[in-house]
């Protein structure tokens, strides 16, 4: 065999992916091979955390090892205190997106199906929106107080436009022609929303929700953080306060393992409810 030969055999091999004597080469499936980076991402920054105290370049009454952190947050799971303040937390997060979800999905399917009513209520909707939801929290109190309301108050406000704002994104990209359609078989304004309307909105709805889950346990931590509700957020602010470095580090660790999960149960309803879906079934498939 001519050296041309041996050098095309070869770059074929490479190019189709197969091994010695034409077998195909093993190559780990994406899927699988995504969740090893991030353990890898993790595990590095979990020792540069340990090292970096040790070297001088940060002090260690600042930003303790890892080590310390993981100490102080088994500590802290042993504690009756922690898993009270972790389900008032989850408690004002779960009551928070509720509402939010059920009222924001209810007036995004009024106003998107009444034309009318969408252009009176459009400028209304664009001045609340951007208003921060911590500029709520004087009136917060003033109303309730430390009460679990307050939370709620400020939970349901920021979540409320994130599901509000992606349904009426999803009513507008109804296709007129299967409106007009569904007019044409004289289908009701309620056919039209369960069989035309509500199809078109769902990816929309359920992208809302999942940033609302994120955006609502945001707010009840800073609730707590500020106002003093009861909650993961209350203890950050007593540890900080009694100089417990470590314990604030372990309590920021698991608002984040909480952010996570929440996120992770989010996209996984959001799989379930749209496996009928074109882009769910096109990431299922790679």
């Amino acid at each position: 065999m001519t050296r041309a030969a041996v050098t095309t055999d070869a770059a074929g091999s490479a190019g189709t992916g197969t091994g010695p004597g034409g077998a195909p080469a093993r190559r780990l499936p994406e899927r699988a091979v995504a969740p090893l980076r991030g353990l890898a991402g993790i595990a590095g920054l979990v020792v540069v955390l340990e090292v970096l105290p040790h070297t001088g370049l940060v002090s260690a009454d600042y930003l303790p090892p890892a080590s310390e952190t993981v100490g102080a947050l088994w500590h802290l799971l042993a504690e009756q205190t922690f898993w009270t303040a972790l389900g008032d937390t989850l408690t004002g997060w779960g009551l928070g997106l509720a509402i939010s979800v059920v009222a924001g999905v209810a007036a995004g399917l009024v106003i998107g199906s009444i034309p009318v009513l969408r252009a009176v209520t459009a400028s209304t909707i664009e001045f609340l929106r951007p208003i921060p939801s911590v500029a709520l929290i004087p009136v917060a109190v003033l109303l309730y107080g430390t009460d679990l309301r307050s939370k709620l108050l400020l939970v349901v406000y920021a979540s409320f436009w994130q599901v509000i704002v992606q349904v009426l994104a999803g009513i507008q990209d109804v296709d007129p022609v299967a409106d007009d359609t569904a007019r044409s078989y004289r289908l009701g304004t309620w056919g039209r929303l369960r069989h035309v309307m509500w199809p078109t909105a769902l990816p929309y709805v359920m992208t809302g929700v999942r940033l609302a889950a994120t955006v609502a346990l945001i707010l009840a931590v800073t609730a707590e953080l500020v106002i003093g509700a009861p909650g993961l957020g209350q203890e950050i602010a007593v540890a900080q306060t009694s100089g417990a470095v470590p314990q604030v580090y372990a309590l920021v660790l698991v608002t984040g393992l909480l952010g996570v999960a929440v996120n992770l149960v989010a996209r996984a309803v959001e799989r379930r409810a749209l496996h009928w879906h074109q882009s769910v079934r096109t990431e299922v498939a790679v």
